[in-house]
C-alpha cells in the first residue's frame, strides 16, 4: 500500500502545483520574459524542487514555458506569429462549433446564450466581467455544438486568448460584442452565424495584433 500511496500522492502534488503555476499565468502575475528557478518556485508554492520540475514540463509541453538547460525556465515573448496563430486555429473551432449550434440549439439554449451576453449593454462594465461572459459564451457555444474533442482544443486555445485578454486590459483595448453572433443565430443561418463569428475573431486578432505590435 505504501508504494502505492506514495506516487498517488506525488501525482497530486504535481497537478496542484501545475493548476497553481498556470493559474498563476494565466492572471498576469507571471509576464512575458519572467525567469522561472525552481529553488523559487519550490519556496512560493511550498513544496519540493520534483513537482515543479514535472509541473513545468506539462507547461513546457502546453507552450507556456520554455526550459533553459541547467538553469530554469523563462516565459516567452508574446510573438506577432503566435497571435496570428492562436486566432487562425481560434477560428476554426469557433466557425464549426457555432455552425453545429445554429442547427442543433433549442429556443431556451438560444435564449441562454443571448442571457449570457446581455451584460455588454451594461454601463461602465468592469473589463474583468466582460471576459468572465465572453469566456463562458464560447465554451457554452462549444458544449452546445456536440463535439467533445473539439471543445478540449477550444478550452487549451481559449486560456491562451485568455492571457492575451488579461494582459491588454492594462491598456485600453475596446471589447468585441456577440451582438451579430447572436442575431445570426436566432435566424438560425449557418453562413451567417459562421460569418459573424469569423468578423468576431477578426476583430479582436486585429486589436491583439495592434497592441503587442506597439
Amino acid at each position: 500500500m505504501r508504494t502505492i500511496k506514495q506516487p498517488l500522492e506525488q501525482e497530486g502534488e504535481v497537478h496542484r502545483v501545475y493548476r497553481l503555476l498556470k493559474q498563476w499565468i494565466l492572471e498576469g502575475r507571471m509576464r512575458p520574459g519572467d525567469f522561472l528557478s525552481e529553488v523559487d518556485l519550490a519556496r512560493q508554492c511550498q513544496t519540493s524542487r520534483t513537482p515543479i520540475r514535472e509541473a513545468c514540463n506539462l507547461l513546457s509541453q502546453e507552450k507556456w514555458i520554455q526550459r533553459i538547460r541547467h538553469k530554469g525556465y523563462v516565459l516567452p515573448p508574446i510573438s506577432v506569429r503566435d497571435i496570428i496563430e492562436i486566432y487562425e486555429y481560434r477560428k476554426v473551432l469557433e466557425c464549426f462549433n457555432i455552425e453545429k449550434t445554429v442547427t442543433r440549439a433549442t429556443a431556451d439554449e438560444v435564449k441562454a446564450l443571448r442571457d449570457i451576453v446581455s451584460t455588454e449593454d451594461t454601463l461602465n462594465l468592469e473589463p474583468a466581467e466582460f471576459l468572465q461572459h465572453n469566456q463562458l459564451f464560447h465554451l457554452r457555444l462549444g458544449e452546445l455544438a456536440g463535439n467533445q474533442r473539439v471543445l478540449d482544443q477550444l478550452r487549451l486555445t481559449l486560456e491562451y486568448v485568455e492571457r492575451l485578454d488579461v494582459i491588454s486590459t492594462q491598456r485600453e483595448v475596446r471589447p468585441v460584442s456577440h451582438r451579430e453572433i447572436i442575431r445570426a443565430i436566432e435566424a438560425r443561418s449557418v453562413s451567417e452565424a459562421s460569418q459573424a463569428m469569423a468578423e468576431h475573431i477578426n476583430i479582436s486578432r486585429d486589436q491583439m495584433l495592434l497592441l503587442f505590435a506597439t
